[in-house]
């Protein structure tokens, strides 16, 4: 039964607006168009996770970013690359995430913008995994088990997948 929901953070959840350094410095930050209502819907049901493998940030400047739109309440953990000392598509990345919220593979979904780092190493430990790609490009994604165009889609597919 599907009890968490592990999000990738940039170009996922926050908009990769190609600024360099830290995100939570930048001087414009945005979410992904549509993330925001995904998030407060998939709440109500589901443990929710960040994770990134961000260059810049570690956890904690990652939640600053996230504090300046306003949606970090509505994620449980928070990790990066730089404290978990791994990175993806690493399923080591994916095993640590699982032990440290207590939730096994079997019950998370992964949801990324990249499909070999988000998707591949997710769905080699047993996660489902929705690729998000707002591109809609074409090629098979076979470690996929959804792929969506636009987050507002996300609750639906989320809600197909648990019941699959």
């Amino acid at each position: 039964m599907i009890k968490a929901l592990v999000f990738d953070w940039g170009g996922t959840v926050m908009a990769d607006l190609g600024y360099e350094g830290p995100m939570y410095l930048w001087p414009d930050v945005s979410l992904v168009p549509g993330v925001l209502k995904a998030l407060e819907k998939l709440s109500e049901n589901y443990t929710l996770t960040i994770a990134t493998n961000a260059g810049f940030s570690d956890t904690a400047a990652m939640i600053r970013a996230l504090e300046r739109v306003k949606v970090q309440q509505y994620f449980k953990f928070f990790f990066s690359s730089k404290e978990l000392k791994v990175r993806k598509p690493d399923t080591r990345f994916f095993e640590k995430i699982c032990k440290k919220t207590g939730v096994s593979p079997q019950d998370c979904i992964m949801i990324g913008n990249d499909y070999l780092k988000d998707i591949c190493g997710a769905k080699e430990i047993g996660m489902k995994t929705i690729f998000y790609n707002p591109s809609g490009t074409i090629r098979d994604y076979e470690d996929a088990d959804r792929v969506i165009l636009s987050m507002e889609s996300l609750p639906k597919v989320v809600k197909e997948l648990t019941i699959s």
